[in-house]
C-alpha cells in the first residue's frame, strides 16, 4: 500500500458529537530502529513484542464547531490540563490531517493516562499515539461504515508512525516487525504489521519485568537521538546489522533457539546505545545501576543455564526478557538482586500482549 491508499473518499456523514476510548499498549524493540528519514520514515527495519500492562488509555470526546479554520482540542493528562502536550499533538494533526480531514471540523477533548511513569523510558510516545490514532480511526469508521478490520488497523498504524514512530507497533499484538525488508513479505516503511513467519511457541508467552533505574525525563530525547544518526560514522554498518538480525530471527524464531535469540537481543541493546556514545554530540544514557543488573543477568545465565536477556530502550531502564517456563527462578532472581539497584525499588511485571482494544 502507498500513502495515497489512505486518503479517504468524501464523507457521506459526520456525527455531531461522540465519545470513544482505547487502551494501546507499549512495545519493546528486539531489533532496534534508530535513525529516521522524512515524515517518520525508518532507516532501518525493526520488530518487537507488544507489551500487556503498560498500556496508555485515551479517551477523545468531539464535537462539532462553527469555525472550522484552525485545529481545536483540550489535553487532559491523568486528570490535569496540560498544555505543554499541545505542541506535539498539533504537530501530529498537521501531519496527519490530509488521511483524516475531519480534524478542523470538532472540538477534541483529550484525555488520556498511562500504567506506568510518563518518561520513564517504556516508550509513552508510542502507547499514547497508538491510542489517539485508533480513536481517530473509530471517528472515521462512523464515517465510512464498509471499512474492513484490516483496513483500520493498517491505517490506524500508519497514522500512530505519523506521531511516533515506534508507535505504528503498538496497534497488533504479539510480535511486530515495521520497516521494508526484502524477506518479509507485507513489510512497509510506512506501517507496522503482524509477523508473518512462524514462530515457535516458547516466544509467545514471554515476560518483560522492567526495572526503573530512573524515572525521571531522559537527558536526551528520542527525536534528537535519531537525528544523530545523520552522518554517523557507523550509520551504514548499523542498517546492514539491523537487515541480518531481522533474516536470522526468522529461523530462529521458528525453532525456538533461546540461546542466539538472546544474542541478537543483547547485541541489538547494545549496539543502539553504541550509536549514541559515538555519535556528534554524545551521550551515555546508561547509569551505572544499568551496568551492575546488565553483568548480574550475565553471571546468573552463565551459573544456572537460565534463559534470561536483557535488551534497552534509549534511557538507562532495563527490560528482563524471560520465558513462562522459568517465570518463578526468573522473578526470585530479580527480587533477590536486581530489585535493589531500581529507584525507589521500583519495578513493573508485564509479559506479551495481544494489542491495542477498544474500551468504550
Amino acid at each position: 500500500m502507498t500513502e495515497k491508499d489512505f486518503l479517504p473518499l468524501p464523507y457521506k456523514t459526520l456525527p455531531a458529537e461522540g465519545k470513544i476510548t482505547w487502551k494501546a499498549p507499549s512495545n519493546i524493540a528486539l531489533v532496534k530502529y534508530w535513525g529516521k528519514k522524512k515524515d517518520q520514515i525508518p532507516a532501518n527495519p525493526s520488530i518487537s513484542f507488544t507489551l500487556d500492562a503498560c498500556a496508555t488509555t485515551t479517551t477523545v470526546s468531539f464535537s462539532k464547531k462553527e469555525d472550522t479554520e484552525s485545529f481545536s482540542f483540550d489535553v487532559i493528562f491523568e486528570g490535569n490540563r496540560k498544555d505543554e502536550f499541545k505542541p506535539k499533538i498539533l504537530t501530529f494533526f498537521e501531519r496527519i490531517e490530509a488521511y483524516v480531514p475531519f480534524l478542523r471540523t470538532y472540538h477534541f477533548n483529550i484525555e488520556t493516562s498511562n500504567s506506568f511513569p510518563h518518561s520513564s523510558g517504556i516508550a509513552s510516545s508510542a502507547s499514547g499515539m497508538a491510542a489517539l490514532s485508533l480513536c481517530l480511526m473509530d471517528i472515521e469508521k462512523q464515517m465510512n461504515a464498509g471499512m474492513s478490520e484490516d483496513f483500520f488497523k493498517r491505517k490506524a498504524s500508519f497514522l500512530a508512525r505519523l506521531g511516533s514512530g515506534s508507535a505504528c507497533r503498538s496497534i497488533e499484538g504479539d510480535l511486530i516487525q515495521w520497516g521494508g525488508h526484502e524477506k518479509i513479505a507485507g513489510s512497509s516503511d510506512l506501517y507496522g504489521i503482524k509477523y508473518p513467519h512462524e514462530v515457535n511457541p516458547v516466544f509467545k508467552n514471554f515476560h518483560d519485568t522492567i526495572l526503573l533505574v530512573h524515572k525521571g525525563e531522559k537527558q536526551v530525547s528520542s527525536t534528537a537521538g535519531h537525528n544523530l544518526m545523520h552522518g554517523h560514522p557507523f550509520a551504514t554498518e548499523r542498517f546492514a546489522q539491523a537487515h541480518d538480525n531481522l533474516d536470522r530471527l526468522e529461523h530462529i524464531f521458528r525453532d525456538g533457539d533461546l540461546k542466539q535469540f538472546i544474542k541478537i537481543v543483547e547485541s541489538e541493546a547494545l549496539t543502539l546505545h553504541a550509536m549514541m556514545m559515538t555519535s556528534m554530540p554524545y551521550f551515555i544514557l546508561m547509569k551505572p545501576d544499568t551496568l551492575h543488573i546488565i553483568h548480574k543477568i550475565w553471571k546468573f545465565r552463565e551459573s544456572t543455564k537460565t534463559p534470561i536477556c536483557f535488551t534497552l530502550d534509549a534511557g538507562a531502564n532495563v527490560h528482563v526478557l524471560y520465558p513462562e517456563s522459568v517465570k518463578e527462578k526468573a522473578i526470585q532472581f530479580i527480587q533477590n538482586e536486581l530489585v535493589v539497584h531500581c529507584e525507589n525499588g521500583h519495578y513493573i511485571c508485564d509479559r506479551i500482549g495481544n494489542g491495542a482494544r477498544r474500551l468504550i
